[in-house]
């Protein structure tokens, strides 16, 4: 007797194997409980951000002596797969990708060591630099909209702090954000007249501002047996404090603050604007609350619990005539659609058993039943042991599973049967006969599936953590089915069908005479009889069989159906990502926005759109990946569309973002723009489908080069989006310092930097002592606006 048969024999009348099918259920049961539920499976690519400032350096200067060393050193790291880099006028960023698989903590440790071990090679007035990793725990699974009419952007951005941090106190929750609105600010409008009358500069001014705004610890000293602490300074807090700074001296008297500026509390100067258009067309003001959750967390209970907390605070923090809407919530996608493939993972298992019970017996077919719930119950406790979460992949290799793992218990059902048909024996050595007798095909069997799905698991890059859920859960399943084939199915066959099996065939008479076949086995043996006995007609059939073959991989090269690597996904959002050439004006960037919005609105599936102009919409995994929260500037401006749920809709997300494309790029010719359709995508995203990196020795070749390279793709069939890093020629102005005459005039090419960035941008000259505030309340002085 083989393996299969001893281990038959052994559970065939034990108490062990009820229990062993309860307790698989129960841990089934309990995995399922206590599985995350994720949009996404979990990805650990770590992705690191190597900020740098050079102040007053040029972007030749900028890449020879700082960005080069820094990809330098970045290349060093064992497992960096790939570095990225781009630099600015007194700036660098560098992006160091890690392999698939390293540990993100231990990579932003090696990243910060190399930093810091070249620190002295740094060139002098370079600033250290700032280290950013990102995961894609970083990306917010919950945004909200705050949107009103009466009520500003800066206002809006007020309440929604004070509901951030309603959010922060909840267990997992990571990063909150707020996108949209200005923090509140003291500004100080310096006025030139009164400043030359009463002989201040502004030097001093911001001198006295630093001075004024310290509480600084003297000491202590004890006295009458106790120690006291000593602490010189008053902060600043209001306009009234800042009125009474002295910025200097003249003629015997004090020159206060109030008497050279106009002091004001009020918000930032306007750098961005956010708007929401709702679907009657209406545009108000609004403001953007996004949260993140930490690693391995439920996105599914902490949305829920994000939402509760909100609305239990909605009446205390936010007015009756401001909306909130939920903009993005993944846990409740996540939740929809671990919902959606469980249920179609129950209708596959009653199809399964439905079928089996025609064609077997209901019997039979009650075995099935139990059988694949019990696979299905450890392949996900498998699951949560290995850490995984329950998202789409995760769930779409248990319904793939379900195909093959039935096959071992009808095997082993239909042998059993067979076995018990012939008589002769006791039902217990029929049925472990019967089991014995297919045991080492179907071992044989399922580790041929499992040796043909396995090598999935081995695939490189981001598809190999990303689709690895599907062979890790079919080859868990697979080997599942075969110890419940050998342990469960007989047990249950025993008692089900023993007593219910007429002997219609025994054993002594088996090799004599052939079974009577049936209905469906004579139609399929009249028709594959003349293929065995007629040469002609077998020889008819191969040429067929291999003409379809042809066909069918003509149709593949002749495009008529298209190859990809996973099906678009039907969401329920997609991004416009717009950028103007440089040296646009924000004002421009927010028509550009608004008039995109108001073409979308008319799309019957749109359902709300929000316009972010100056700055980056909150990002998704794609935007992540392709660092779109970096994108901020008078040039930049994203159109977050939200769409009807899936349900409530005919079209696929993907028809929508297809069908609003050529009314977008119209829009975006007509400013000078270009324009991207950024949706999520259905699997691990990437920079672009089709990048191309143009190198060259200077750099009036290079950008040649890359123009034809452009043209290629403008020009190429199925490119709809075609994008450069190259940045529009900007006019500006160089003021050159006439270094003798500053000098007479007791003036340094500093102060004249300083007295330009007050009329241009202002200067922040510290920050307000707010103990109750919840964000920075910066001073900042300047020059009034023309």
């Amino acid at each position: 007797m083989g393996i299969a048969g001893n281990v038959a024999n052994a559970f065939l009348r034990s108490k062990l194997t009820p229990l062993v099918t309860l307790a698989s259920l129960a841990v089934g049961g309990l995995a399922l409980l206590g599985t995350p539920r994720e949009e996404e499976p979990q990805i650990s690519v770590p992705m690191i951000d190597v900020m740098a400032t050079f102040p007053g350096a040029t972007p030749s200067e900028v890449e020879n002596l700082l960005t080069r060393p820094i990809e330098k050193r970045m290349w060093e790291i064992p497992g960096v797969e790939y570095v990225y880099a781009m630099s600015g006028d007194g700036m660098t960023l560098v992006t160091v990708r890690f392999e698939v698989g390293e540990d993100q903590d231990l990579s932003v440790s090696k990243v910060h060591a190399k930093l810091f071990a070249a620190m002295d090679q740094a060139p002098p007035g370079a600033l250290p630099p700032l280290v950013k990793p990102h995961s894609i725990d970083d990306v917010p699974i919950l945004t909200l909209t705050l949107h009103a009419t009466r009520y500003s952007s800066d206002e809006l951005r007020l309440i929604a702090t004070h509901l951030e941090d309603e959010i922060r106190t909840i267990p997992d929750v990571s990063e909150t954000f707020v996108v949209g609105g200005k923090p509140r600010t003291l500004r100080v409008t310096l006025d030139p007249g009164r400043l030359a009358s009463n002989g201040v500069t502004p030097g001093e001014v911001a001198l006295a501002l630093r001075g004024a705004n310290a509480r600084l610890r003297a000491g202590e000293f004890a006295s009458a047996n106790a120690v006291y602490q000593v602490d010189i300074g008053a902060p600043i807090r209001t306009v009234r404090d800042l009125e009474s700074v002295v910025v200097s001296s003249r003629g015997g008297g004090p020159v206060y603050l109030g008497s050279v500026a106009t002091l004001e509390d009020t918000f930032g100067e306007v750098e961005h604007y956010v708007s929401h258009r709702g679907r009657d067309g209406g545009i108000e003001h609004a403001v953007t609350l996004a949260v993140a959750k930490r690693p391995g967390a439920n996105a599914t209970a902490i949305a829920h619990t994000v939402l509760d907390r909100v609305e239990a605070a909605r009446a205390r923090l936010v007015p009756n005539d401001v909306a909130l809407e939920i903009t993005r919530d993944y846990g409740e996608t996540a939740s929809e659609k671990a919902n959606e493939l469980i249920l179609h993972l129950l209708i596959a298992t009653i199809s399964v058993t439905v079928l089996i019970g025609i064609f077997l017996g209901w019997r039979e077919a009650l075995i099935v039943l139990v059988a694949v719930p019990v696979t299905l119950a450890l392949t996900l406790f498998v699951y949560y042991a290995l850490g995984y979460t329950l998202n789409r992949i995760t769930l779409f290799a248990l319904i793939f599973s379900i195909g093959i793992l039935v096959d071992d218990a009808i095997v082993v059902v239909e042998n059993i049967y067979r076995h018990l048909q012939m008589g002769g024996r006791t039902p217990e050595v029929a049925a472990v006969e019967g089991v014995d007798e297919v045991g080492n095909p179907t071992i044989l069997a399922t580790f041929t599936v499992i040796a043909a799905i396995l090598p999935m698991a081995f695939v490189s890059g981001l598809m190999g953590p990303y689709m690895r859920p599907i062979p890790i859960g079919a080859s868990a399943a697979m080997l599942a089915s075969l110890a419940v084939a050998f342990m469960i199915t007989p047990y249950l066959a025993l008692r089900l069908l023993r007593g219910h099996v007429a002997v219609t065939h025994p054993k002594a008479d088996l090799a004599h005479e052939p079974e009577e076949e049936s209905r469906f086995g004579l139609w399929y043996t009249r028709i594959m009889q003349p293929l065995m006995d007629q040469p002609k007609r077998r020889n008819v059939f191969y040429v067929t069989v291999v003409g379809l073959l042809v066909l069918s991989c003509g149709l593949v090269l002749a495009k008529v159906v298209e190859v990809k690597m996973l099906p678009f996904d039907n969401k329920s959002e997609f991004q416009v990502v717009l950028d103007l050439p440089e040296g646009a004006t924000l004002e421009t960037a927010n028509a550009l926005g608004q008039e995109v919005a108001a073409y979308v609105s008319h799309i019957p599936e749109v359902q709300t759109s929000q316009v972010y102009a100056g700055l980056a919409a909150p990002f998704n995994f794609n935007g992540l990946v392709r660092h779109y929260f970096l994108r901020r500037g008078a040039n930049v401006v994203d159109v977050q569309v939200n769409l009807l749920p899936k349900h409530d809709r005919d079209r696929q997300s993907h028809e929508i973002a297809v069908a609003v494309r050529p009314g977008v790029d119209s829009i975006a010719q007509r400013y000078d723009a270009s324009a991207k359709i950024a949706e999520i995508p259905p699997g691990p995203p990437v920079l672009s489908t089709l990048v191309a990196e143009v190198y060259a020795a200077d750099d009036s070749t290079r950008i040649e080069a890359a123009r034809r390279v452009r043209a290629v793709f403008e020009h190429t069939d199925g490119v709809v989006d075609v994008d450069w890093s190259l940045e529009a020629p900007q006019e500006g102005w160089g003021f050159q310092v006439d270094r003798v005459r500053a000098a007479q005039a007791g003036a340094s090419v500093a102060q004249l930097t300083q007295t330009l960035t007050l009329a241009l941008s202002g200067s922040t000259a510290g920050l307000v002592r707010e103990p109750l505030a919840r964000e920075a309340v910066p001073i900042v002085s300047r020059f009034p606006l023309p």
